[in-house]
């Protein structure tokens, strides 16, 4: 029982000082009616109640998004569009890992073939 009641402890400090440090960190243009001073009072002052009205009431919502224009996503489907995902060699290496050239590059140079 100890246990629960250290863990909820904990988990309502770390609550609280997200709020805070969120508050701290947002914008004055972000918040949502009060100001930002205000906010940081009632979090500050309020603990997990303040911490609450924050979350609900004083932070802009922001939704993610993924800037996809057009449904599928082009990295989804093929360079033809015939909706199957494009084979590895199809989109190019990803990264210098994937590049046989430069991995050819590189073991020349560990050689000391540096010509």
């Amino acid at each position: 029982m100890l246990v629960l009641a250290v863990v909820l402890v904990l988990v309502a400090l770390g609550v609280w000082l997200f709020c805070l440090f969120e508050v701290l960190s947002t914008d004055e243009s972000e918040t949502r009616h009060l100001p930002r001073f205000a906010w940081f009072l009632i979090v500050l002052l309020g603990f997990e109640l303040g911490a609450i009205a924050w979350l609900l009431f004083g932070r802009r919502r922001r939704f993610v998004t993924a800037d996809v224009t057009a449904w599928p996503p082009d990295f989804l489907t093929a360079a033809g569009g015939e909706g199957r995902a494009a084979a590895p060699a199809e989109r190019g290496p990803l990264g210098p890992d994937d590049d046989p050239e430069f991995l050819r590059q590189l073991d020349r140079r560990l050689r000391g073939d540096d010509s």
